[in-house]
């Protein structure tokens, strides 16, 4: 990857560095699916091997890069909001939180990896795009397969109110695969399109069609959404997709509309308890676990409470503030305690007070306009669909897991990694498929 004429000793170092880093990367996808733990792990070999390499070529220009400062300031707010000298009294939360702070920066360190060293081969990110969108395939065929006959290819039933788990044993096949799903079709589809004759273009519209339909099938409301959103993105920044994108919007409103009886499970998550939780937002989980979040920063506004912060705070009764509405005078108490408040933005807030924030904000705009740089001009379907898959991550109006938790998190980086690399590196990048 490096075009530093070196000894042969240090090239053959630097060769073995890239080998076993790209292949920690290209093993993601897979260990994401159903190793987390293992993932982690391979995000730590990235991270030395890169790190490693910088030592070796004594290259440490990447540290310098525009959102790494800003990421750097973030991180650093973080660990001094985690200290001991801050909110929480001295003991075994305060340990967890200053350690929590501290190791955040291998996601960080990743990413960076990922765009100045191990995705910066054409090879590596066309050996990416696939293994991402056979992930992308593997939890589409067992959710139709689940959804036609009531269980996925291992055997395993359906969510409690009837969500479909994809290949997995729980209902949390939506936030990945919204994630996945455009980077994984939307090459495809641009491909298609350059190819003459009608067959193509219907091909390339059911391809759209196919994939967010999937989503919709899911029944997880978030990525539904978050799909949507997507698609808006996509319509929006990739001329030659619009009449796909609005094939597939008007397929979603079809299928949304038929869903009581083709998908009534389906229709009851994304329709009936949807607007039911709307209407009394308030005095669901997610709007009394809001409320704690904001009561905590209200408190706590300069440096809220470290790294695991809503996770030691939320169980304190000096933040049972009311619900919105004013209907739960406790906001329900220990009883709704998650061990995050459910939204990035709000994490960041009670985690580093309104600087942290700020930064955090800060951070994911950089980011986003790294991702974006000349997309308006030249719009390539991968990065756009790269984009799109940033922007759903970092929407502000959503419900999330927490911002570095697995397995979520891990794909984040992941593609985030990657689409900076596509951004930093587009010359000679061939088309993946």
């Amino acid at each position: 990857m490096s075009d530093i004429a070196m000894g042969s000793n240090s090239g053959r170092t630097l060769l073995v560095l890239d080998r076993v880093a790209l292949g920690a990367v290209l093993l993601m996808p897979l260990l994401l699916l159903h190793a987390h733990g293992i993932a982690e792990v391979a995000i730590a070999v990235a991270d030395l091997c890169f790190l490693a390499r910088s030592a070796v070529t004594r290259d440490w220009a990447w540290t310098r890069t525009s959102w790494l400062l800003i990421a750097w300031a973030w991180w650093g707010w973080l660990i001094v909001c985690s200290l001991p000298i801050a909110t929480l009294p001295l003991g075994e939360g305060h340990a967890r939180s200053l350690v929590q702070a501290v190791v955040l920066v291998r996601f960080l360190v990743f990413v960076a990896a990922m765009e100045y060293a191990i995705c910066r081969a054409s090879d590596a990110r066309r050996w990416l795009y696939w293994m991402v969108a056979a992930s992308a395939a593997y939890i589409a065929i067992h959710s139709v397969f689940q959804f036609i006959t009531g269980y996925n290819l291992y055997g395993e039933p359906r969510g409690g109110d009837g969500e479909l788990t994809g290949p997995f044993g729980k209902p949390r096949a939506g936030p990945p695969f919204v994630r996945i799903l455009f980077p994984a079709i939307i090459p495809w589809a641009a491909a298609l399109l350059t190819r003459p004759g009608a067959r193509s273009l219907t091909e390339a519209w059911l391809v759209l069609i196919g994939g967010v339909a999937v989503a919709l099938l899911i029944g997880q409301r978030m990525p539904f959404l978050l799909t949507v959103l997507g698609l808006v993105v996509i319509g929006v920044l990739l001329p030659r997709l619009r009449w796909g994108v609005l094939a597939a919007g008007i397929a979603l409103a079809a299928l949304l509309v038929a869903s009581p009886v083709v998908a009534p499970r389906a229709h009851y998550r994304l329709v009936a308890k949807f607007s039911d939780q709307m209407e009394h937002f308030a005095v669901t989980q997610y709007g009394e676990l809001y409320a704690r979040a904001f009561e905590i920063a209200v408190q706590n506004p300069v440096t809220g409470l470290g790294a695991e912060g809503f996770n030691t705070g939320c169980f304190n009764p000096r933040y049972f503030r009311p619900s919105f509405d004013g209907s739960v005078p406790d906001g329900g108490g220990a009883a709704i305690c998650w061990d995050h408040p459910h939204n990035y933005y709000l994490e960041a807030l009670v985690n580093g007070g309104f600087p942290g924030l700020i930064l955090f904000s800060a951070l994911s705009l950089a980011w986003l306009a790294a991702l974006g740089r000349g997309l308006w001009r030249q719009p390539d379907p991968l990065r756009v669909a790269l984009f799109a898959a940033a922007l759903i991550q970092l929407w502000p109006i959503a419900s999330a897991t927490s911002f570095t938790s697995m397995p979520v998190g891990g794909w984040s980086f992941l593609l985030l990694g990657w689409g900076l690399a596509e951004s930093r590196w587009p010359n000679g990048r061939r088309d993946p498929i």
